[in-house]
């Protein structure tokens, strides 16, 4: 894992975008052109569209999210699959100052590249936003409720919140750790550890409820708590996995 996340050296630094948007994919070859869209637009709307660039990690071998990518509008990766890998890989090829952590099925608030680079001024060098998810019902609000508490408390957003790190930052502790899950709940935990000040800023992201949909919300919700709580007592992220893993194929 550590190879692929020193700075890439390029030609004239002084081209470099302030912020690199990491997005890791697999099998989204339908979605991808109107995420990556979606950032631009997000990032002309802050007047900052020459400073954002994309970066796109596909962990599928047959890599057909990058063919499905509009010829320059993004930095293409192919990576190892994993989402912790392909984030990493990601941002070994981003040449931003910023990174931001974008899922696929993630959409930024309308003024998240203003927010971030008030708190990037402010010195916050570790963050994510609020949690939004993007269907109708009280059962999603609640969830959001609880993700506002538990950030509140713990100061350990998940990835679905779009979480940002100084690049510098985010080298120097190693990454994303190499695990299949809670990847985003680790580097958040070691960087609180080292004394980092973790914030999150008011704009409220909104995630896809397909997860929701497809195992059920209650299902779904309880199941995450599950896992967080036995990673929290200490049970291996590799043997949460394979817990995950049986419990999606249940009935």
């Amino acid at each position: 894992m550590p190879d692929v996340l020193p700075h890439p050296d390029g030609p004239d630094s002084t081209a470099r975008p302030w912020c690199s948007v990491v997005i890791p994919v697999l099998h989204e070859a339908v979605t991808i052109a109107a995420q990556v869209a979606h950032v631009r637009h997000v990032a002309a709307r802050c007047g900052m569209e020459a400073e954002v660039e994309v970066v796109v990690a596909d962990g599928a071998k047959e890599r057909d999210t990058l063919a499905a990518l509009p010829e320059g509008c993004c930095t293409a990766v192919a990576s190892c699959p994993g989402r912790a890998r392909q984030m990493n890989a990601g941002a070994g090829k981003a040449r931003g100052e910023t990174l931001l952590f974008l899922h696929a099925d993630t959409h930024l608030p309308p003024e998240a590249f203003t927010l971030l680079r008030r708190a990037r001024q402010a010195g916050i060098r570790a963050g994510a936003f609020r949690l939004g998810i993007a269907a109708p019902g009280l059962w999603f609000r609640l969830v959001e409720r609880l993700a506002c508490w538990r950030n509140h408390l713990v100061r350990t957003p998940y990835g679905d919140q779009a979480q940002f790190f100084e690049a510098a930052l985010f080298r120097a502790v190693g990454g994303y750790p190499d695990q299949p899950l809670m990847e985003d709940v680790e580097v958040m935990r070691r960087l609180r550890k080292a004394g980092e000040r973790i914030v999150i800023l008011p704009g409220r992201v909104e995630t896809s409820a397909r997860r929701w949909f497809v195992e059920g919300p209650l299902r779904c919700t309880l199941r995450n708590l599950c896992l967080r709580l036995l990673y929290a007592l200490g049970v291996p992220a590799h043997a949460l996995s394979r817990w995950y893993r049986a419990h999606k194929e249940r009935p």
